[in-house]
């Protein structure tokens, strides 16, 4: 129980990588606070949790909501412990499509704005909102999602890998600040990750994916979760800045 009566928090907890990782930390003896904008799903999660999780609806890209959100839970327990910045969103598209030598499609720039919006000030806003409080409690952990596209590029990604490669920055940047008061900050970059997103997805585009990966399967939530729990651990202690790929092997080509 490495996370005996500690404070968790994630956010976009509802489902996927941060579902998993909410009961993760909740086996782990952890007092677990999810948060995402379908409440629908939220309040299906914690049945599913149990009684040591708890969901808000929160958009992580409305600090409103976020400062709301944090000062609740310190309201109500006193303390946050780990915040898993996990929230996260995908608008694909490529910077711009030509044929025939005329443009036929690009990236729109709402698509651009609502990425950068959830996935990169997201993080910011719910990584600001913590961080006084661990200030004033003597120390804690903050802990970033990014991405091997962060890392390698992806193809009709530019939003997104924008978001996931200023994580990593911020995750760096973040560490030499805090680290002073005691506050570790890292980020994990999941490779490719059987979560409810690849379901819409052909069976031939998921059979690539597995071919690409070294270790020949996709990784499962509770892997990239695995990585959180170790992370926000007394035995990561003296790891801070840091990314940690989950990812298989995999580097992630044209």
């Amino acid at each position: 129980m490495c996370m005996k009566d500690k404070v968790v928090l994630v956010t976009g907890g509802a489902a996927g990588i941060g579902k998993a990782t909410a009961l993760r930390f909740a086996e782990e003896g952890a007092k677990v606070v999810i948060c995402d904008v379908n409440e629908a799903a939220g309040q299906s999660t914690i049945k599913e949790l149990g009684k040591e999780v708890v969901f808000y609806k929160v958009n992580v890209a409305s600090r409103e909501d976020v400062q709301k959100w944090v000062d609740d839970v310190i309201a109500k327990y006193d303390r946050i412990d780990v915040i898993v910045n996990n929230a996260g969103i995908l608008r694909d598209g490529q910077l711009i499509k030509f044929k025939e030598g005329q443009l036929v499609g690009q990236m729109s720039e709402a698509d651009f704005d609502l990425v950068i919006s959830v996935n990169l000030k997201g993080v910011f806003n719910c990584a600001q909102a913590v961080a006084p409080y661990m200030i004033k409690q003597g120390g804690g952990v903050i802990l970033n999602a990014t991405s091997v596209v962060g890392l390698d590029g992806n193809f009709g990604q530019t939003n997104y890998v924008a978001t996931k490669s200023g994580v990593i920055g911020m995750t760096k940047v973040w560490a030499r600040e805090l680290g002073k008061y005691g506050i570790r900050v890292n980020a994990v970059a999941p490779g490719f990750t059987a979560t409810e997103i690849l379901v819409t997805m052909p069976e031939k585009i998921i059979d690539g994916m597995k071919a690409r990966t070294p270790l020949g399967r996709l990784g499962e939530p509770r892997d990239i979760a695995n990585a959180y729990l170790f992370l926000a651990s007394d035995e990561a202690s003296f790891i801070t800045g840091e990314t940690l790929r989950v990812d298989g092997g995999i580097v992630v080509g044209t």
